[in-house]
């Protein structure tokens, strides 16, 4: 890739607390778990860690609590190289968690997750006004909805007024206007969440996958007023329909998945940094399917999340070439 780009993500910020287990309990039920983790995430920092890993410069714009989670986020921040300098701290709410569910089943991994937002709740549209001015220095925009909606839209309202390409990745899901939409450059929902957005739904079996209906879905989001819909579909891969071509790129295969947790993070960051230093559409995508591959062998959210060098290595010994 040829090009160092400058990356702003403005989202959330948690800490990720990661149960595994073999049975998710039932109501009323208690099972006994495999082991526990915490660790640095939330869906704005993991995009933006992934995009500093791989090379970009980023700026992440964010909310913490006054408190030990918030000052251990904003050093991962910090010593992933990233300018922490509009993380707000504020002093009464505390730092956002989530708590996240794990089940090992079929030598597959699935999860579910509860987030909690706290400090993030309290991010205030007019705390990203300074934007208004400086947010053409920027290649593009990465957002989430892990924070207030009017945060969100007043961001894309100033990138689209420069001419400043938006990626969302709409997650958790929620309900989009019209006009927000129409700020954006892409969105990338996965199955679920496109099937909330476009009601139609895009069930897949593995690699089986009904093409027309993540053709019809996309269809319906690009005439809410985006230009380009990335829908990730889980183990199957991921589509890009940019209303001339759908493209569809394969999960990589030969891996061992324990934690699915980031890997959506992992992929939105990655194709952000590939389509951005230069690469095309297709080869974008299996670069984004190829460093997620690793994220998911990986326990976490943030900890997950490869280098370059880490994924070079990762794919070198899978391949059983040399490694550094």
């Amino acid at each position: 890739m040829e090009k160092k780009l400058n990356i702003l993500v403005v989202g959330s910020i948690l800490m990720d607390h990661l149960a595994t287990t073999e049975v998710f309990p039932r109501e009323g039920q208690t099972v006994m778990g495999k082991k526990f983790n915490r660790a640095p995430g939330g869906k704005g920092a993991n995009q933006a860690v992934q995009c500093a890993r791989l090379g970009a410069n980023v700026t992440m714009v964010g909310k913490v609590g006054n408190d030990a989670y918030g000052k251990e986020l904003l050093q991962v921040c910090k010593d992933a190289g990233m300018n922490t300098e509009h993380i707000i701290t504020d002093p009464v709410s505390p730092t956002g968690c989530s708590f996240i569910v794990v089940e090992e089943r079929g030598g597959q991994a699935v999860n579910r997750i509860i987030v909690l937002p706290g400090a993030n709740a309290e991010f205030r549209p007019e705390e990203v006004d300074f934007l208004k001015d400086t947010i053409d220095q920027y290649d593009m925009v990465i957002l989430q909805l892990e924070i207030p909606m009017a945060v969100n839209e007043r961001v894309a309202e100033y990138a689209a007024a420069k001419g400043v390409p938006v990626m969302l990745n709409p997650a958790p899901s929620t309900p989009l206007s019209d006009e927000f939409i129409s700020h954006l450059t892409y969105i990338s929902p996965n199955e679920h969440e496109a099937a909330d957005l476009a009601g139609i739904d895009i069930p897949h079996d593995g690699s089986q996958l009904d093409m027309e209906r993540v053709r019809a879905a996309a269809a319906k989001l690009r005439s809410r007023g985006v230009n380009n819909v990335l829908i990730t579909l889980g183990d199957a891969g991921a589509a890009l329909d940019d209303g001339d071509h759908l493209r569809f790129s394969p999960c990589a295969e030969g891996i061992n998945a324990v934690d699915p947790t980031a890997a959506g993070d992992s992929f939105v960051g990655s194709f952000c940094v590939g389509l951005g230093s230069g690469l095309d559409v297709e080869a974008a995508l299996r670069f984004a399917n190829q460093i997620a591959a690793v994220t998911v062998c990986r326990i976490g959210a943030m900890p997950a999340l490869p280098t370059l060098a880490e994924a070079e290595d990762f794919w070198k010994k899978s391949l059983g070439l040399p490694q550094k």
